[in-house]
């Protein structure tokens, strides 16, 4: 008999832990993959099991063709996770990954009346704050591939090989499309607690943008800024897991997971 694991490519658990506690699902910042996750598993808690969420597009997904607006990206997202919510869980997304993350979470409690333990924000401003910045997803090339420059997230060595570039830009395009495109519509505030983490160095995403997450809980909050840019989720990702093994350490005992 197949397990979950084995017929969905959506879902990817490195290191799959039948005897978890708690899942936790981790989703990408714009143009990444479940790879940026791959090690996390090493540096939580033995208690967790660590999914990484593979959007159309990459890897598994890559003969589907990515999304480019919120409403489907969840609305697909949302029954593919279903057969995996049969223990507590919680969310963990990076600047797009984080928006994902929050709209999947409205999408569960509206539609499944489902609700994770946590939600873990990171590298994105509140959701009802809106973006000010003008549009990139349909640049022309050269001034997509410079605007992708300033923002520091593509290795230097990605931009400058043509080859990887006509691959990775449809990706990215249709995630910046999901971004831009976005339109808060208020609801009901969650009742889920929500730990925010920052870059102090930041230039995309100020503290008060950070500090805004509070309004969309009726639980607990709290904010962590570390050291680094927008990708502070990679310079400095030792303290960031660290930070979040404790957190996910206390919501284990304060559970009694």
């Amino acid at each position: 008999m197949k397990t979950i694991h084995q017929v969905n490519s959506w879902v990817t658990c490195p290191k799959p832990n039948p005897h978890a506690s708690l899942r936790l699902f981790c989703f990408p910042y714009a143009g990444g993959s479940s790879l940026i996750f791959r090690t996390w598993v090493n540096s939580l808690p033995k208690s967790l099991e660590v999914c990484p969420v593979e959007l159309p597009g990459r890897l598994t997904q890559m003969k589907s063709p990515p999304f480019t607006r919120m409403e489907p990206l969840v609305s697909a997202i949302a029954p593919i996770l279903l057969p995996y919510l049969d223990k507590p869980f919680a969310l963990f997304g990076h600047s797009m990954g984080a928006l994902v993350s929050f709209e999947l979470t409205r999408l569960l409690r509206r539609e499944y009346d489902i609700s994770p333990i946590h939600l873990f924000i990171s590298g994105h401003r509140a959701p009802q704050i809106p973006d000010l910045d003008p549009p990139i997803h349909a640049l022309d090339e050269p001034e997509f591939i410079e605007d992708l420059r300033r923002l520091n997230g593509t290795p230097k060595a990605v931009l400058e090989n043509a080859e990887l570039m006509q691959l990775l830009i449809p990706i990215l395009r249709a995630d910046f499309a999901v971004l831009e495109t976005y339109v808060y519509s208020p609801a009901p505030t969650l009742n889920v607690p929500i730990t925010v983490f920052g870059g102090l160095q930041d230039s995309e995403v100020s503290s008060s943008e950070l500090q805004a997450w509070q309004e969309q809980t009726n639980a607990a909050f709290s904010r962590q800024m570390f050291s680094g840019d927008h990708f502070f989720v990679h310079s400095a990702q030792s303290l960031l897991l660290q930070s979040l093994s404790q957190e996910l350490d206390r919501i284990t005992s304060e559970f009694k997971l």
